[in-house]
């Protein structure tokens, strides 16, 4: 009876003890593998933990909700470092830092498959209006954002999204780096860097918050640019003389003002080079001559303007 007694508590106690430890486990917090974890345990991505860090960001990529992470490497992050004359992480002011990575985010779970040549926005947003970057997509070859960044290594499965590793961090665009970028506007480019003009590129890249910064840019496609060669019975821009081709540029741009399409209304504009007729239900601008342009993309937004391309070249008063 005793033997029997014994070997009773025994098991109970084995049960017991068995029943903690499943309880114990049951009370366990799953391990997770969100983009924060990933990036925390690769070390090649600790000049991005660290810049997440700094930023305040680690939380919101450890939380719920999806996101899709262009990821750049420790090297790129040295290369921005260097480009920008940062000596180090340290150096590069937190509110630019926090843009900067925000312009690798974008809202949702987005696969390589799912991305087309075009634009996306960014999570970055631009300081007078508030509203979100965009950003140039062209899959031509691969995957290649803004013409600065390559896609190395796609999908990378994370719990709240998907990580893209890039090759070079994606800085804040400009008007000009969608200009370069988006070859719809190779000629517009050709134009703008004749040997004859002013240094449009150097003015268009200046900074938000430093005058005349922002621009609003009605750029001309390439469409637009060979009817106007032909309307003018030209060969090609060489035939155009230097002082109308400034005027001419100077037509698409408004300085010291980021208006979106949202924010056109009926009426005259000023840009640089003339007066333009808006007629914002029809999404049309007129210039001096009576030449009607139909805006057919709107509200590329940069972090110092924002592009409409424009489906014929506006010309001033000739």
């Amino acid at each position: 009876m005793k033997n029997l007694l014994k070997i009773s508590l025994i098991v109970f106690i084995a049960l017991g003890i068995t029943s903690c430890s499943d309880d114990d486990d049951n009370n366990q917090t799953p391990p997770t593998n969100t983009i924060a974890d990933f990036v925390a345990s690769n070390d090649d991505y600790s000049s991005l933990e660290a810049a997440l860090d700094k930023a305040g960001l680690t939380a919101t990529l450890a939380g719920q909700g999806d996101y899709t992470v262009f990821a750049p490497n420790n090297a790129a992050f040295a290369a921005f470092l260097t480009a920008n004359g940062f000596a180090s992480l340290d150096d590069v002011p937190t509110s630019l830092l926090t843009n900067v990575l925000l312009n690798h985010v974008v809202s949702g779970k987005v696969m390589a498959a799912d991305l087309s040549t075009g634009y996306i926005n960014s999570l970055a947003t631009e300081s007078t209006s508030g509203k979100n970057l965009s950003m140039y997509v062209n899959t031509s070859s691969g995957v290649n954002l803004n013409g600065v960044s390559a896609v190395t290594t796609a999908d990378i499965a994370v719990d709240n999204g998907v990580i893209h590793a890039v090759n070079a961090v994606i800085g804040l665009p400009t008007v000009v780096t969608f200009a370069v970028a988006d070859p719809t506007f190779n000629i517009l480019v050709s134009a703008l860097t004749r040997a004859d003009q002013p240094d449009y590129v150097a003015v268009l890249s200046t900074p938000a918050g430093t005058s005349p910064a922002p621009f609003t840019v009605f750029a001309p496609t390439n469409d637009a640019f060979v009817s106007l060669l032909a309307e003018l019975g030209a060969s090609g821009l060489g035939d155009i003389d230097g002082t109308v081709l400034t005027a001419t540029l100077n037509t698409h741009v408004i300085a010291g003002a980021n208006v979106r399409a949202e924010d056109l209304v009926d009426g005259t504009v000023t840009t640089l080079g003339a007066n333009l007729v808006v007629d914002a239900s029809n999404a049309t601008l007129t210039d001096p001559n009576g030449r009607v342009s139909n805006i057919i993309v709107v509200n590329v937004q940069a972090s110092n303007g924002v592009v409409h391309a424009i489906d014929k070249v506006l010309l001033p008063q000739l």
